[in-house]
This record gives C-alpha cells, structure tokens and sequence, in this order.
C-alpha cells in the first residue's frame, strides 16, 4: 500500500510541476475533498475535481501565469497517505509569493481521494491571493 501511495503521489506533484493537466486528471478522484486553507478567494473545501480545477485556474489567472511549484522537498508515506512538504512561487503586481506548504493526501484504487493543505505563511497567502 505505502508503495503505491508514494508512486502515486509522486505522480502527482510532478505532473503539478509540469504542469500537465491530462496526468492530473487521471489521478485526481472525481469526487475528491480538498481542504485549502486561508481566507482568500480560494480558501475552504472543494468537493470534485472540477472545482479543483477551477480554483487552480484561477491561481493561475490571479498570478498571472506566473504560480509555480518550485520545489519539491519530501514525500513522506504512512499507509495510503502521503505528507509532501512543497515550495510555491508566484508573483503579481505588487505582490510576491514564495512559501512553503505541507499537502497531505489520501490514496484509494490509485487516485488522491483528499487533500489537505497545510500553509507555513496563511497571512502572506491570503494577502496574495486576495478576496
């Protein structure tokens, strides 16, 4: 179980990093909970992978195309979950982003079921980020 959960992951944040969103679909449960911290336009909980995309979107629309996961540091694996700690860029007018979050996520039949994000800088996020 831990092997897959670690490939699986794995999988995952390089794909976030490649931006490749046709791995991203496949790994993402349909039906997946992700809690995003803060309280900024993106915060609080998305129920599918729809609404994941949407908020990623508009990431990414906010930052100007510039949001990037810039490091990929651990994952760590315990039964079908995995703790990633990750390095995020972006910047806008006026404003930059470069924090730290831990990402735990949940893996059942070979998808991510649930994600939860755990910020190191909520305040830096939420005023990047905006309402």
């Amino acid at each position: 179980m831990e092997k897959q959960t670690f490939e699986v992951v794995r999988e995952f944040v390089t794909a976030v990093q490649q931006v490749n969103l046709e791995t991203l679909g496949t790994l993402l449960h349909p039906e997946i909970t992700w809690q995003q911290p803060g309280s900024n336009r993106f915060s609080g909980t998305k129920n599918s992978s729809g609404e994941v995309f949407q908020m990623v979107g508009g990431m990414f629309e906010v930052s100007q195309n510039t949001m990037r996961l810039a490091d990929i540091k651990s994952i760590t694996v315990n039964g079908n979950q995995a703790a990633v700690l990750l390095r995020w860029t972006a910047s806008r007018q006026g404003a930059a982003l470069d924090t730290h979050n831990v990402d735990v996520y949940t893996v059942k039949d070979g998808k991510i079921v649930a994600a939860t994000v755990y910020a190191e800088d909520i305040a830096q996020e939420n005023m990047f980020w905006g309402n």
